[in-house]
């Protein structure tokens, strides 16, 4: 019997990314306003650049604050993790596939050890920090890896099925 658990997590945005929306968006209007009116005030060819220069920058506007919005889907089927990054609910990259039986270490975000210098980090959180689990594990492309993410209850105890047993009796110990 397979065991197969999914769940959709949507980043949270802070502050200092709000503000970095609206600044994109106030850079943008005003681009696409300054081409849109230089266009008018000349002719011919020139007219015709600086308005294709303003619809451009309306559109890249558009599209970098679209691209503001992400989400991450965590797959679990039969002891692995997958983890994909989802922008703007239309492009979807992978991020992660780790197999939960290589883990050395897992737990309560706050609890955990502090990142080594040649540690590789993967955020793929919800970005509120309460509820954030961490998992330390060798992968073949980053290295030494700590991921960061935010589990619901029926994806944490499937991972906690499969973890080795000796963290899942550090676990049980907590």
């Amino acid at each position: 019997m397979d065991n197969f658990a999914e769940q959709l997590v949507k980043k949270q945005y802070s502050s200092s990314d709000k503000i970095k929306k609206v600044a994109v968006a106030v850079i943008g209007i005003i681009l696409t306003a300054v081409f849109a009116v230089g266009s008018l005030m000349t002719n011919g060819l020139a007219m015709l650049i600086g308005l294709l220069i303003a619809i451009a920058a309306a559109v890249g506007t558009f599209m970098l604050i679209q691209n503001m919005y992400v989400e991450y889907e965590y797959t679990f089927t039969n002891g692995e993790l997958d983890i994909d990054k989802i922008i703007a609910k239309k492009k979807r990259k992978e991020m992660l596939t780790v197999d939960i039986r290589k883990f050395t270490d897992f737990g309560k975000y706050d609890e955990a050890g502090d990142e080594s210098s040649d540690m590789t980090v993967i955020f793929a959180s919800d970005n509120i920090a309460s509820g954030e689990y961490f998992a330390d594990f060798t992968h073949e492309e980053y290295g030494n890896t700590r991921l960061v993410f935010s589990p619901d209850e029926k994806m944490l105890d499937n991972i906690k099925r499969t973890l080795p047993g000796t963290l899942r009796r550090k676990l049980s110990e907590d």
